[in-house]
């Protein structure tokens, strides 16, 4: 274990990073003005990160103002031009690599060796991919589709969007916000979950560094109340895109309905995983384990709820509970870690809360509890299996957030599928099967966005992301995601000098 009393310091140096404050705004760091302060807290250990000011109205303002004034530069240059700019990005994040790494387990929790090798590398790759994107941003070819006119469709940014990014992914989710909006020519304002800032701000400064305009990425940290109502609600901006609880969504869509913005939401999931009695028992449960515990659970499209069919359940449970078991909790800095803390002790006590419910009508059997000893200080959770539960339960339908599994049996492949859908959500599910015709059912039949086979939980930039039902609606990622981030406009041209008269004439007889 590290040493608690001088980590932070050596995990990374926050509070000199970002001695001049934790707003991002016109290409530079300044301070927030609510009046009020916040303080990020390492969830490993309990101490303070950085305490900075909050950001207010007047900065959310300031940061819709510097994205307005330089959007028409923006989207007025070349998609060459946007491209290049998105290279140099992509290779300042690579440049930058360790620091991201190491500033994402500290303020999230998340071992170091998952932020080095999934969080990191996959911004990266994003940024990559959308450098490339963005020369690809097209309309329809022109044709002559009424008598003596020409049509054809443009492809145009929406203006200033404004994002709301969640805490589980704080530096990928900056990432799957801006990157497509920037791409297609909008200026972004971003505002980072307040307990988990620091990448987002790093994000932005690595932008300026790669030399995108100033005002193209702007950051207020603030809280959801002041700062992010006040960016939905915003005039100025033309669209919103929030990622985070369908709760939240529901009141981010009714603000943002006031002003007639587009929307786009990527809410809550409580993914299914469906293993069918042909399927290979210890991959399924290798696949389950690794699909329930990724993020310490904190994922919406983790593996939450395992439907296993009677013959192997018993099986699924026994041998997923030893490998849970064999999951070494501890310092997200140190090597042999494969889970950290949850990101707060408040959403540790809301985890243990679903746990200690679901008591009275489940078998808890492994984990269920905080780990003691030298991790203590943190908020840590052991990896949790619950069995037997009812599929109207709590721990079935509602988003438990954190390394829990909840595991039913099922006889039928119908029984299989409708349970699997029975949720309000739809993010993500998978299904398990050496059967090429159930396996091609599950992915028809289950209401998801996504439906692996024989594996859950990897994401590629060049697919995209996004859900179904009270998942929300719109796709983050892959080509995809232009259609949240642009508009369409039809253009017709007269192709004579006489048409306007005819179609006048039509309509209104001889003059």
């Amino acid at each position: 274990m590290h040493n608690p009393g001088n980590a932070t310091p050596d995990r990374f140096p926050a509070q000199q990073r970002f001695a001049d404050g934790a707003q991002y705004i016109a290409g530079r760091l300044t301070k927030g003005t609510s009046g009020r302060t916040h303080t990020v807290v390492d969830p490993a250990t309990g101490e303070d990160v950085l305490t900075y000011e909050l950001a207010g109205a007047d900065d959310v303002d300031a940061a819709v103002a510097a994205a307005r004034a330089a959007f028409p530069g923006w989207a007025g240059a070349t998609p060459g031009e946007r491209s290049d700019a998105l290279h140099r990005f992509a290779a300042v994040l690579a440049d930058r690599a360790e620091d991201f790494a190491r500033a994402e387990s500290l303020q999230c929790g998340k071992p170091l060796k998952l932020t080095r090798e999934f969080d990191v590398p996959g911004t990266v790759d994003n940024a990559a991919f959308f450098a490339g994107a963005a020369r690809h941003l097209q309309g329809q070819s022109a044709g002559e589709y009424s008598g003596d006119h020409t049509s054809y469709v443009r492809r145009e940014p929406i203006g200033v969007v404004g994002s709301i990014a969640p805490w589980n992914y704080p530096l990928q989710m900056a990432a799957w916000k801006i990157l497509p909006a920037i791409a297609a020519g909008n200026t972004v304002v971003l505002k980072p979950a307040e307990i988990t800032p620091l990448t987002s701000l790093m994000f932005a400064q690595a932008a300026t560094e790669a030399g995108l305009p100033d005002g193209v990425i702007n950051i207020v940290t603030g809280t959801g109340q002041e700062a992010g109502e006040h960016l939905v609600g915003h005039p100025d901006v033309a669209m919103t895109s929030f990622t985070g609880s369908t709760a939240v969504g529901k009141r981010v869509a009714e603000v943002a309905t006031a002003t007639v913005k587009r929307l786009h939401l990527e809410l809550g999931g409580k993914a299914p995983f469906l293993v069918f009695d042909d399927a290979d028992l210890d991959a399924a449960v290798n696949g389950a384990v690794a699909g329930a515990l990724i993020n310490t659970g904190q994922d919406c499209t983790a593996a939450t709820r395992a439907y296993v069919q009677r013959p192997l359940y018993e099986a699924f449970v026994e041998k997923t509970a030893a490998l849970m078991d064999t999951v070494r909790v501890g310092d997200p800095f140190a090597p042999g870690t494969d889970l950290g803390p949850l990101v707060s002790h408040v959403q540790r006590d809301r985890v243990a809360g679903f746990v200690d419910r679901a008591r009275s009508y489940a078998r808890v059997v492994c984990g269920g509890e905080a780990p003691q000893g030298d991790l203590k200080e943190g908020a840590y959770y052991r990896p949790t299996l619950i069995a037997d539960a009812a599929q109207d339960s709590e721990a079935v339908q509602s988003e438990i957030f954190g390394p829990v599994l909840v595991v039913l049996p099922f006889d039928t492949d119908d029984e299989g599928i409708r349970l699997a859908n029975d949720t309000p959500y739809g993010l993500a599910a998978s299904a398990w099967s050496r059967d090429v015709y159930r396996a091609n059912r599950a992915t028809r039949e289950i209401k998801a966005g996504c439906v692996w086979i024989n594996d859950h939980i990897p994401i590629i930039s060049e697919m995209p992301h996004g859900g179904y039902k009270a998942s929300g609606f719109g796709k983050d990622m892959s080509t995809y995601s232009f259609e949240e981030y642009t508009q369409v406009k039809h253009v017709m041209f007269d192709n004579t000098a006489v048409a306007a008269k005819d179609w006048h004439r039509t309509v209104f007889g001889d003059r």
